[in-house]
């Protein structure tokens, strides 16, 4: 199986006894021309493909064989050839390693983190939406916790006479904002005061470690604000859903899948943030950047499979991104695309202090 370390991605496994370099050949071809066509291949097509180097027969006589060891089916009777989730398994952990990007592709990955700028929650929208227009796959990004991004900045900002809005400055980058209602008229200057006293208990301390024993003022309508600001601030540690899920190209599954009723099953998952974020960290707990219809052990996404890279600043994990196409995804394209977008998300997150 293909992991997610650099050794594992970047070696190929040895054949497997069963599959001598003729088969694992001509299985490599099968896969490759049937993820770009979508369409069973011929021995005939096999046999007149650089590299194979046998004559049409043979190539049939071993399809068979292949046909027979699980790595290939035969849709119809008189059809050619596809490969089955066996088939791509072996294709994925042959490769040697996620493909080169296109030049343009690269270039495009350049330009855009050259201009990633704004709040983080933005730049891991539009990451995903990148992410998608490079793979024509259903892109999924999951950004850092925010529970042990430090505090950056705190301010009790006014909308109205009643109502303030607090602002908090993450050091990831984050701005989380609460709307306070207030009990009485309370004027600019008492705001500011009450800020102050936010940004003295609560400054350089992660979300999720804030104390909730408000500070006093000594001043009561201050300390009354102070302490509706430190609640609208604890309420803003992350839950169960503390990982945030940014999902982009989920049209592309209309052209993916032929059946309407695969579509509709997992366009339902992807709307389940706590089921996909969980389903990604499985991936990854298991060892593979790459898991394939079943393997996933998810049954509606059993037509389906996901590229899973981790996002690290400095060594620890900040994110995770997933690609989620057909079976027939273009696998050496998928993983090219989730390891340099990785590792730009990774640097760019890590510049200037924002994690």
């Amino acid at each position: 199986m293909v992991r997610t370390d650099d050794q594992q991605l970047h070696e190929p496994t040895e054949n497997p006894p069963s599959l001598d370099a003729r088969k694992a050949a001509i299985l490599t071809a099968v896969v490759t021309e049937y993820i770009g066509t979508a369409q069973p291949i011929g021995s005939q097509h096999v046999a007149d493909l650089p590299g194979v180097g046998v004559s049409s027969a043979t190539v049939r006589t071993e399809m068979a064989a292949l046909e027979g060891d699980g790595y290939l089916t035969q849709p119809h009777t008189s059809a050619g050839r596809i490969p089955t989730d066996k088939g791509y398994r072996f294709f994925v952990d042959h490769l040697g390693g996620p493909g080169p990007l296109e030049p343009v592709q690269r270039q495009q990955v350049r330009q855009f983190f050259d201009h990633a700028h704004g709040e983080i929650e933005q730049m891991l929208e539009r990451t995903s939406g990148l992410l998608a227009d490079l793979t024509d796959c259903t892109a999924m990004v999951v950004g850092p916790s925010h529970e042990a991004s430090a505090i950056r900045s705190i301010q009790l900002v006014g909308l109205g006479p009643r109502l303030a809005l607090l602002v908090v400055v993450l050091a990831d980058g984050a701005v989380q904002k609460q709307s306070i209602e207030l009990t009485e008229d309370t004027p600019e200057e008492r705001l500011a005061e009450a800020s102050r006293h936010l940004a003295a208990h609560a400054d350089g301390v992660s979300l999720g470690m804030v104390a909730g024993r408000a500070p006093v003022s000594g001043d009561r309508a201050t300390d009354t604000l102070v302490r509706a600001g430190l609640s609208a601030l604890l309420s803003m540690r992350p839950g169960d859903q503390a990982e945030q899920l940014f999902v982009g190209g989920p049209s592309r599954l209309a052209t993916a899948f032929d059946a309407v009723e695969t579509v509709r099953s997992v366009l339902t998952i992807l709307e389940q943030q706590l089921v996909v974020v969980s389903l990604l960290r499985d991936v990854l707990d298991r060892g593979l950047s790459v898991a394939i219809g079943a393997e996933h052990g998810f049954e509606p996404l059993v037509s389906c499979a996901i590229v899973v890279m981790p996002v690290s600043v400095d060594g620890e994990k900040a994110g995770t991104i997933g690609l989620l196409g057909p079976t027939r995804m273009n696998y050496p394209q998928a993983l090219a695309a989730a390891r340099v977008v990785g590792e730009r998300l990774g640097q760019r997150l890590g510049e200037s202090g924002n994690l």
